[in-house]
């Protein structure tokens, strides 16, 4: 299993970003995806998680209405859009292979919200 994060980095308050994750070695469209994230100096959050194959979906309540995620079992990946970001949003994002968060996860991309 890999899972490769990108799309990370330094953002305004109130601006978008999207995370891509590109997943192999593993049948994807069979497979439930989760972003999670862990703040520093706190515990991982769930964030969003996308069903199989094409949803349904849902979101963590601090996330809910500003995120949208969602998938592409052609080319294998899971995006996450995050529009109308706040500093509470700032950490470290992973995609997870399954649900929950204890499944293979990628190296997470950094996202810094901040002015």
């Amino acid at each position: 299993v890999q899972l490769v994060e990108s799309g990370g980095g330094l953002v305004q308050p109130g601006g978008p970003l999207r995370l891509p994750c590109a997943a192999s070695g593993f049948y994807f469209s069979g497979s439930a995806m989760t972003w999670i994230r862990q703040a520093p100096g706190k515990e991982l959050e769930w964030v969003s998680i996308i069903y199989s194959p094409n949803g349904p979906s849902a979101y963590g309540t601090m996330v809910k209405g500003r995120f949208i995620i969602d998938r592409d079992n052609v080319r294998n990946t899971v995006t996450l859009q995050m529009n109308s970001l706040e500093p509470e949003d700032t950490g470290v994002y992973y995609c997870v292979q399954g649900a929950g968060t204890i499944g293979p996860r990628g190296q997470g991309t950094q996202v810094t919200v901040s002015s």
